[in-house]
């Protein structure tokens, strides 16, 4: 095997082991890895509670699994910590562990990958702390350790596919909390892999697909012919051939630009919806939060989009899971012209089925420098609707977003009050309790 054109760099994948369920025995003073602990979300709004995160001990003593279990899976054991989660204590966690590893790398070199990994290009300054890349893994871990309490699983490699396979597949199982991988052990590490799921990026679809085509290793993936590949899967075709390679030419430092950009929002309901006013509600507090964050970028749509999400049992009776269906619309980021085009494609495609999540997303986006006057309505009416959106958005920036809301959002139905306290869909919570 010839890697002659391949870059050689030392590049570090970091996960946070059972990052919430570790910050939440830290602040208690417990230890991480010792205490059964599980963070579960609000059972008024996900239907039972489900569980976001358990800690190792939870996990192994009691089969809990983050995203998967909730509340009825959990045991009648007092020894069991059951929490809920603090969203806004893991981003100042993930925010003072990252600060930490600028102390290795500069911020060209960093790439926060989720709120518990990121990736650290250490090539041109690993030297600088220890005699080999293992051992600032080390130094890293202990340092992090030592500040903050959390335990680090650290993948090491020669790129960042690398260093995510020699994480998942090495690192997370071993003694240490480290694993390598570097070009000259893909032979002898991946090729002999054939549960094909459990290399990232390789789902249970993908693999039924490769299992169709006579692939069930990563061995004969790699000497599979590219364009039989590629024909079957298309660009996602080449990728899997270079990860069976261990070939990943991405540079943290290099932005890529985006082809076609958007700003959107989406959100996944407390309940099942199935009264139209109510819906409505919902998807006109949707479309004024996407036309703020227009505002913000100062962009206006040229298109959007919606996406309504069926619940399970709608989706059962109807064969679909949803619908996604789009319109050209002049361009604005007025919260009235959007909120209108959202309203008008749901009530031309909803045939009265139950539903769970709905998706709002623009496209065609151009800069806010000016904006199209419609000539069936004053020029003084248009221009007071913007100021006055751009005013609310500067009261709610100052002062926080339920100082000042539409009487919409007091209706039954509404979810833009509750939801202006959550961080990522879930309790902020206090960081400091």
């Amino acid at each position: 095997m010839l890697y002659v054109p391949e870059s050689n760099r030392v590049v570090f994948l970091i996960d946070n082991k059972s990052f919430y369920a570790s910050v939440e025995c830290t602040v208690r003073g417990l230890h991480p890895l010792e205490t059964a602990l599980v963070v579960m979300s609000e059972q008024a709004n996900t239907n039972g509670g489900l569980i976001l995160a358990t800690s190792p001990l939870a996990k192994k003593r009691y089969g809990l699994q983050a995203n998967v279990s909730r509340q009825r899976d959990l045991p009648q054991d007092d020894a069991l910590l059951v929490v809920p989660p603090r969203m806004t204590l893991y981003i100042q966690r993930n925010l003072a562990i990252n600060d930490i590893f600028r102390r290795f790398v500069p911020d060209t070199a960093l790439c926060p990958y989720s709120i518990d990994e990121s990736i650290l290009d250490l090539t041109h300054t690993w030297r600088l702390f220890g005699p080999t890349p293992y051992a600032v893994a080390q130094l890293i871990q202990h340092t992090v350790r030592a500040e903050l309490g959390l335990y680090l699983t650290i993948g090491i490699g020669c790129n960042p596919v690398q260093a995510k396979l020699a994480l998942d597949l090495y690192a997370k199982h071993t003694p240490d909390l480290i694993g390598t991988l570097s070009y000259d052990q893909i032979a002898e590490k991946l090729w002999p892999i054939t549960d094909l799921t459990s290399v990232w990026s390789i789902a249970h679809r993908t693999a039924k697909r490769l299992h169709r085509l006579h692939i069930t290793s990563l061995y004969t993936l790699a000497h599979t012919e590219p364009a039989i590949l590629k024909h079957e899967f298309g660009i996602v075709g080449t990728q899997l051939f270079a990860l069976s390679w261990g070939i990943d030419r991405a540079e943290l430092a290099r932005t890529v630009p985006t082809r076609a950009p958007s700003i959107g929002n989406s959100q996944v309901l407390p309940r099942d919806y199935a009264v139209q006013t109510q819906i409505e509600v919902v998807l006109k507090e949707l479309a004024e939060q996407v036309a703020a964050r227009l505002r913000h970028h100062r962009q206006q749509a040229g298109t959007v989009a919606l996406t309504i999400g069926f619940s399970y049992a709608a989706s059962a009776a109807d064969g679909r899971g949803g619908f996604t269906h789009a319109m050209r619309i002049p361009p604005t980021n007025r919260d009235d012209l959007l909120a209108a085009a959202v309203i008008h494609l749901f009530r031309a495609h909803w045939e009265g089925q139950v539903i769970r999540n709905v998706a709002i997303s623009t496209g065609a986006l151009s800069p806010d420098t000016g904006e199209q006057l419609n000539l069936f309505e004053a020029v003084s009416t248009q221009v007071h609707r913007s100021d006055l959106a751009r005013t609310t958005d500067m009261i709610r920036s100052r002062f926080g977003f339920t100082k000042l809301v539409y009487a919409k959002s007091k209706l039954l139905g509404g979810t833009a009050i509750d939801r202006a306290s959550l961080v990522g869909g879930h309790n902020g919570g206090n960081a400091y309790e």
